[in-house]
């Protein structure tokens, strides 16, 4: 039997670990069913207020997967979440490559709701990447996305707990505002979405320095190929390097992304079908679907079963229903009809369908008066002329894209097995001088893989 925890859970086996703590599934004998708990590891003050910090989020939304109680014993504490078996977004693209942009769609659509509710609490998360993009194991019914690992999140307004020249978060998914140390705010998440996006519809991650480069030096460029123009143009919006210039809210950016889905091409009847599988696998020896098969020492006795006396072991039922429960349906496909055009079988519009939206929640930040925009209303760099199809393409970014159905690229074991969290302090880069062409892009491939600390001021 597994350690009881606070006389309520109890550890069955380890499933994942992130930046402060290790994630188990574990059995919560009080409302009798398996969660995630996460425990804190370090002993130090720092990490204790951070897992306080976010023990504390409480957002209820089908999207969020943010904490549902806590426990304390002795020197260790832990809290727990609800359990969700199909693996991350990583795990998703690592089998089936490249997805359908209908498919794409519908998981942007529920990360943008979800972080609407985030944000709409005041709350920056900071570090939003596909390893904590969770998926509900639905098979090939409707998928569900649950934005999770809210470790390093804050409210706007709360002081920080690093050091003013540090940055937090996970290489390759920072916005350029970030990396200059502004303070965390809304316009940063949604870069991050924009970068997931990218993500999911190449198959690979994409070199975000690189793009920001390019998008500041030729302005918005056409779509990559194999993204359709109407999807690009919201991504390109969540892209671009001034804050300004992208979507002011989530909501913003859902409704747009709701326009565009009615542009999209049907699915056509030979498309793959995607499946989302259960990652965490079987249950180990001495626990059931009903929990464990044995009393565990340690565990409260107070009954929470009303058919249960108390002393009864866990894993039995001493007065079962006369008849099997019958089983819940299976989650249809379609939440509610479509209205308005189809998007497809099996794919629906993210949100309700309409004209492209307009007003200050759906819309970029105006340019300047005078300054001339791009397709998607930002400004395009003075003097430069528009980028042209020849020198945009999905290698610019991430190398060439692979067939849907293949292995793009194949997932670190460290990231499939939910092994150590990429997430940490970064020192601010020190001013970079100028210099030939080659030695800037030498630097420029040396800092995509690590911040070097400033330089010391004279």
């Amino acid at each position: 039997m597994g350690e009881v925890f606070a006389g309520r859970y109890e550890l069955v086996d380890p499933i994942g670990r992130g930046g402060v703590g290790a994630v188990w599934r574990a059995w919560d004998h009080r409302r009798r069913r398996y969660v995630a708990a996460k425990v804190l590891q370090q002993r130090d003050a720092h990490s204790l207020l951070r897992f306080v910090r976010e023990q504390a989020l409480r957002i209820d939304h089908p999207h969020v997967l943010a904490p549902a109680s806590w426990a304390a014993d002795d020197d260790q504490v832990l809290f727990t979440m609800d359990l969700v078996t199909g693996g991350s977004l990583v795990h998703l693209v690592g089998d089936y490559g490249p997805l359908p942009p209908e498919f794409v769609c519908t998981l942007l659509d529920q990360l943008l709701s979800g972080l609407a509710a985030v944000h709409g609490e005041g709350v920056v998360h900071r570090d939003i990447k596909p390893a904590n993009l969770l998926l509900e194991a639905t098979g090939t019914g409707r998928p569900r996305l649950r934005l999770s690992d809210f470790g390093i999140a804050m409210r706007l307004g709360e002081p920080r707990l690093t050091e003013t020249n540090l940055v937090v978060g996970t290489p390759g998914y920072l916005a350029p505002e970030q990396m200059m140390g502004a303070e965390p705010d809304f316009p940063s998440d949604l870069f991050a979405v924009g970068l997931v996006a990218l993500y999911l519809l190449e198959g690979a991650k994409p070199d975000a320095k690189v793009l920001v480069q390019h998008f500041a030096e030729h302005g918005t460029p056409p779509a990559p190929r194999g993204i359709p123009e109407p999807l690009w143009q919201v991504v390109a919006t969540l892209l671009q390097p001034d804050p300004s210039a992208r979507f002011r809210t989530a909501t913003g950016a859902r409704k747009a992304l709701a326009a565009a889905v009615e542009l999209l091409p049907e699915p056509g009847p030979d498309d793959e079908l995607i499946e989302i599988f259960d990652q965490v696998g079987p249950l180990p020896t001495g626990f059931g679907p009903e929990g464990p098969l044995k009393r565990a020492s340690g565990v409260d006795d107070v009954p929470t079963d009303p058919r249960r006396p108390a002393g009864t072991p866990s894993g039995t039922d001493p007065s079962p229903p006369a008849t099997p429960p019958t089983p819940p349906p299976t989650p249809p496909w379609q939440d509610t009809p479509p209205a308005g055009p189809p998007s497809g079988p099996g794919w629906p519009s993210p949100g309700s369908p309409g004209t492209p939206p307009t007003g200050p929640d759906s819309t970029p930040a105006s340019t300047p008066p005078g300054t001339p925009a791009t397709a998607t209303g930002t400004p395009a760099t003075p003097g430069r002329p528009p980028a042209s199809h020849q020198d945009w393409t999905p290698s610019t970014l991430s190398g060439p894209a692979a067939p849907h159905g293949t292995h793009s690229e194949e997932v670190p074991p460290a990231e499939r097995s939910g092994a150590m969290s990429e997430t940490g302090s970064f020192h601010l880069p020190p001013p970079q001088p100028t210099g030939t062409p080659a030695s800037d892009a030498a630097a420029s491939d040396a800092a995509a893989e690590a911040v070097q600390p400033p330089a010391p001021h004279p």
